[in-house]
């Protein structure tokens, strides 16, 4: 069994540091299954590392008993200290942050209840976790028990709530923000109602398939190229290739196949019972405006909601992101100027001047 931190309290305020994927979800399962859509980036990298774990341990699934339990075994609060939290910012379950090296995963939670009588509410997740490339995002004055200030290189979430905690973070670590922001976008979604069908066929000799291994060096080529569109996050061929890789043994990628070329590419990383992401598409520059993309973004959205049931399909695209119209066209909703229906999100990564290098999503 992981060694598990006492919860620790000020006032109506509980922080609880989480060093197991089953530890945490004991605890956050109940909220992300109410709020998987927007909690899909930390909700998805705990389900998948639950399955690590209970290959190696014999863990089972978490269920609405396992919560109860773990309430009543470890949320009695320690007396407060200097460093327990002022309360003075409070993100919603959706947020996290960007951070550098870490060799295990952990999490920390801020709860608040009205009174000691009453069940408390998750507020905010951090989450500190990584993968084949690196360290994935993580989201203040309790984080610096944890870890360097170096480590936090980047904030990701939503933008009013990232601006606050930037500008917070920056004070208390004396590190200056960099100028321009490293992304700004739109958390965008497809159900079942906003689908759009298309009847226009492909190409004669086209085809849309999931990738295999021997499509790698292409793959990987098309990774590399989607990063490096990124100024601030780019990739090594040999690190694009680790990345297509894993991304074709677990069949996580599809592509669009022209005059036998690997033209675009499709992935889908971030899964839960209802909810997929899709975090990567790209069409290399030979052979863009041909429809390719929304051929293959509609295929791939259309398996996930029919064969796969999901009950909603999301991803981000930036502000100024010309793919806005590919999106539209296949049902994500709240592009292209369009009403921002509830669920669409603002979202900003503001990034940190640390000196440290950067990792990947």
């Amino acid at each position: 069994m992981p060694v598990r931190t006492p919860v620790r309290s000020s006032a109506n305020i509980l922080i609880v540091h989480h060093d197991s994927a089953a530890h945490f979800l004991s605890a956050t399962f109940p909220t992300f299954r109410r709020h998987e859509e927007s909690a899909n980036i930390v909700f998805a990298h705990a389900l998948k590392l639950l399955g690590s774990e209970a290959a190696l341990t014999g863990c089972h699934f978490i269920n609405e008993s396992d919560v109860s339990t773990w309430w009543r075994q470890e949320t009695l609060p320690l007396p407060s200290s200097p460093s327990s939290p002022r309360g003075h910012v409070a993100f919603p379950p959706t947020t996290t942050t960007s951070q550098m090296t870490t060799n295990d995963p952990f999490w920390l939670t801020i709860w608040s209840s009205s009174s000691p009588s009453v069940p408390p509410t998750l507020d905010i997740v951090l989450s500190c976790v990584n993968w084949t490339l690196g360290d994935y995002p993580l989201l203040a004055e309790h984080l610096l028990d944890i870890i360097p200030p170096c480590r936090v290189f980047s904030i990701f979430g939503k933008t009013q709530l990232v601006k606050t905690f930037a500008r917070y973070w920056s004070d208390l670590v004396n590190c200056p923000i960099e100028p321009e922001p490293f992304y700004a976008a739109y958390y965008s979604f497809c159900n079942p109602e906003t689908f759009k069908e298309s009847h226009d066929p492909l190409s004669r000799g086209d085809s849309i398939r999931r990738a295999n291994i021997e499509d790698l060096a292409a793959v990987a080529q098309l990774c590399k190229e989607f990063a490096d569109d990124s100024v601030y996050f780019p990739l090594e061929l040999d690190a694009a290739t680790v990345e297509a890789r894993e991304l074709i043994l677990n069949g996580l990628i599809w592509i669009y196949e022209s005059e036998g070329e690997v033209t675009s590419i499709c992935a889908v990383t971030r899964n839960t019972q209802n909810v997929s992401a899709i975090t990567k598409v790209y069409t290399t520059p030979k052979w863009r405006r041909r429809g390719f993309a929304e051929h293959l973004v509609r295929n791939v959205t259309r398996r996930l909601l029919v064969d796969c049931g999901k009950r909603n399909v999301t991803l981000y695209v930036g502000h100024n992101n010309s793919a806005q119209r590919v999106y539209d066209r296949v049902g994500f909703v709240g592009l292209c100027g369009k009403e921002k229906v509830n669920g669409v999100e603002d979202s900003l990564e503001l990034g940190l001047v640390t000196g440290a290098p950067r990792g990947h999503w």
